[in-house]
């Protein structure tokens, strides 16, 4: 099983093309545009499916105990894009780990808004109407700080998207500098080669 695992690690990546990349990049870009344009930061596209995850992560979740019901709202819609980020990462796929990657950072600034609503409590929730973060401020003593430590996790959101189209250009540049020393990154077998 380690040997298995080490070579997921250490296997060599996928090289990403430009075409790829572009796609990519012109996505994260029409993702952020709406992030930052939408009067509720909603991008529905996306987090339509994250509040459908976030909802079934209550109930998921909360086999582990009633205490950690309130928290499978977030978790659930973190560890789905968090799952198939790591599935492509053991299959070394940079542009699938990247999207999903962005998509995971997406995730926090809604949750961030979610946060900062804590005491006012206006958004409109589905559900049984309770406030998971007024809920889980409150038992962590810091409800009065709700909008502060939004504003981190909606940084750390938009850093985290950044830092994710960082990456994917640095694979680009990686597949690209390889192939120029030594061919192609990875040499499929052909059918036709001698054995």
């Amino acid at each position: 099983m380690f040997e298995r695992l080490s070579e997921l690690y250490h296997g060599a990546w996928k090289p990403v093309a430009g075409g790829h990349l572009v796609a990519a990049s012109l996505g994260f870009a029409w993702i952020a545009y709406l992030l930052k344009t939408a009067d509720d930061g909603w991008v529905r596209i996306i987090d339509d499916a994250n509040l459908v995850f976030h909802e079934a992560g209550h109930p998921i979740f909360g086999i582990l105990g009633s205490a950690v019901t309130v928290y499978g709202g977030t978790l659930g819609q973190l560890a789905i894009p968090a799952g198939i980020a790591a599935a492509f990462w053991a299959k070394r796929e940079p542009v699938g780990c990247a999207v999903t990657g962005f998509w995971f950072f997406e995730n926090f600034p809604n949750i961030a808004r979610y946060m900062a609503d804590a005491r006012a409590q206006v958004l409109p929730l589905v559900g049984n109407g309770e406030h998971d973060w007024a809920d889980i401020f409150s038992r962590w003593g810091v409800l009065s700080s709700d909008a502060a430590i939004a504003a981190v996790v909606r940084g750390a959101g938009w850093l985290g998207m950044i830092g994710v189209w960082g990456w994917l250009v640095w694979r680009w540049r990686a597949s690209n500098d390889h192939r120029q020393d030594t061919g192609p990154m990875i040499d499929y077998p052909s059918r036709w080669s001698p054995r």
